[in-house]
């Protein structure tokens, strides 16, 4: 017969467990709030580092009411203010330690470099032409080149997304191992079409007449966008027998 024991480490354990939650107890807290919200999307933030639940001796996750506070902060800057959860994690560890620490958005880029402003509306980080190429280190007929294989491709205006300094970036380093754009269409091929899969399932909610719920399109966009990433990586991983640290 199991028996309980009226004190010492099993007690203490005990005691230190009140107030700690399941998974699915703090999906359904949060679910009132954000009824998009799922175990997934929890998971997935405790492996971005936004949140560090307990857990037991047989792996199963315990939260903290801090925990789901926390996790109710990183869904609203998601929602409400378009941030990237590096920028958010950032911002809640300095609340936490103390700082002062406005609310950021992404701003432009200024000399390469992502600008974190504290503004009122979030804006697109863009670079200019020569802004691209002088932070990739590259010539006009590099840049041509790229974007003749679709690896690179100015916005409407003329300006650049501040990702394509980390495409070109990359682009340079494959190209050190004798791999050159030419060869990289595959990969653009296999991105557009990773892409347009995330684009049908989130196409509905962008559509929607209430600015909420496609606040809530711009957030799944990005959560979907990371899974993508991470099984690719994964894939390209197992097929090539290796493991990245």
């Amino acid at each position: 017969m199991l028996q309980t024991p009226s004190g010492g480490a099993g007690h203490g354990t005990a005691a230190a467990d009140i107030g700690l939650m399941s998974i699915g107890t703090v999906l359904n807290m949060l679910r009132d709030e954000f009824p998009e919200v799922t175990i997934s999307k929890i998971r997935f933030l405790e492996s971005e580092g936004l949140v560090e639940p307990q857990r037991t001796p047989s792996g199963y996750r315990k939260f903290s009411p801090a925990d789901v506070e926390r996790l109710g902060h990183v869904l609203r800057m998601q929602r409400d203010h378009y941030l990237p959860l590096k920028v958010i994690r950032e911002h809640l560890d300095a609340m936490e330690r103390g700082e002062a620490a406005p609310l950021p958005t992404v701003g432009r880029q200024r000399d390469g470099e992502v600008v974190l402003e504290p503004v009122e509306a979030p804006t697109v980080a863009r670079i200019g032409r020569a802004e691209l190429m002088a932070a990739a280190g590259i010539g006009e007929q590099e840049l041509h080149e790229w974007e003749s294989y679709g690896l690179i491709a100015p916005l409407p205006d003329g300006v650049y997304d501040a990702e394509a300094v980390t495409v070109a970036g990359l682009v340079l380093e494959l190209g050190r191992f004798g791999i050159e754009p030419r060869h990289l269409r595959a990969m653009k091929a296999a991105a557009d079409r990773e892409a347009g899969l995330v684009d049908q399932v989130v196409a509905p909610l962008k559509r929607h007449r209430n600015p909420q719920t496609r606040a809530h399109a711009e957030a799944r966009t990005k959560e979907l966008a990371g899974l993508t990433v991470k099984l690719h990586a994964a894939l390209v991983q197992t097929a090539l027998g290796v493991r990245l640290p």
